[in-house]
């Protein structure tokens, strides 16, 4: 039985249904719809929304995670950064989060359409400040190359869980030092990037290894961070192993800040992309 903090009040609204509508008409994706994510209504009533590229297939298969998963992805859709432009011009959005599946099936793994999205959006939206969150690319400084190429705002990529727990909740791909490489690489290719994380808690870890991991971040220079419940998809899916409280996650939010990261999002239905471009982090990022 889930704990009473963890309950959800559905509330859609007129600008929900005409943001579906509208990512619908399109043949646009949000990993908002495609993660079952709990903060959907609250985001998209707001008019944000985190967009899902490259398709909805992913070719990994981690044992948390929602998304529909396929050894080959969907066909690359080469208007999807024209209509990403149009959409966000649409909706004025100030901040948008640009995320996709993995895509060990293309020869440079959707990096090169990710840095198309990000320089349309920015063409079209000069004002907009873009994040993304990025795979792992296998750890492929070329790829990397890509996308902090395109002038992101902030270069996201989750190490997801603690180090121990990697190879029981991720791809056999993923790896946890990797995740950490992809991380210090982005922050070593553009001093002046924002770099951010996120994990999910309730699989099994241990407090010490959350900080533990909340240190190894900071010490490459993660800049914000983010804590939130794991909530179980599916029963094909990795049980939760315990419902974090939310005085549990102040505490941790305290903590990180102590460490010195500049924004940290904890909570039980904080996901990476919740409230990305609260005023606090615009500002930030459009004053830098």
């Amino acid at each position: 039985m889930l704990p009473e903090w963890l309950s959800i009040k559905p509330a859609s609204t007129e600008k929900y249904a005409e943001i579906k509508q509208t990512i619908t008409s399109l043949g646009l994706h949000t990993v908002c719809v495609e993660a079952h994510c709990p903060n959907i209504t609250e985001c998209w009533s707001a008019g944000t929304a985190t967009f899902m590229i490259l398709g909805d297939l992913c070719t990994r298969g981690c044992r948390f995670c929602a998304v529909s998963k396929s050894a080959i992805g969907v066909k690359t859709d080469m208007l999807e950064p024209a209509k990403l432009a149009e959409v966000i011009k649409k909706w004025k959005l100030d901040y948008v989060v640009l995320t996709s599946v993995c895509r060990d099936d293309l020869p440079d793994q959707g990096a090169g359409h990710f840095a198309d999205c990000v320089r349309e959006i920015k063409k079209t939206n000069p004002g907009t400040v873009v994040e993304v969150l990025i795979p792992d690319f296998r750890a492929d400084s070329a790829c990397l190359h890509q996308i902090v190429d395109a002038h992101p705002d902030v270069i996201g990529h989750n190490v997801e869980t603690v180090e121990r727990l990697n190879p029981v909740i991720r791809d056999r791909r993923a790896n946890y030092r990797q995740s950490l490489k992809v991380l210090e690489m982005a922050k070593t290719l553009d001093r002046r990037v924002y770099t951010k994380s996120a994990m999910m808690l309730g699989v099994g870890e241990t407090e010490e290894e959350i900080l533990t991991t909340l240190r190894e971040l900071r010490g490459i220079g993660v800049d914000f961070v983010a804590m939130g419940q794991y909530l179980r998809p599916s029963q094909n899916h990795i049980e939760v192993k315990e419902y974090v409280s939310p005085e549990r996650f102040e505490s941790l939010k305290k903590k990180a800040l102590e460490m010195g990261f500049l924004y940290v999002a904890a909570g039980p239905f904080v996901r990476s992309s919740y409230k990305a471009g609260e005023y606090f982090i615009q500002r930030m990022i459009k004053n830098r």
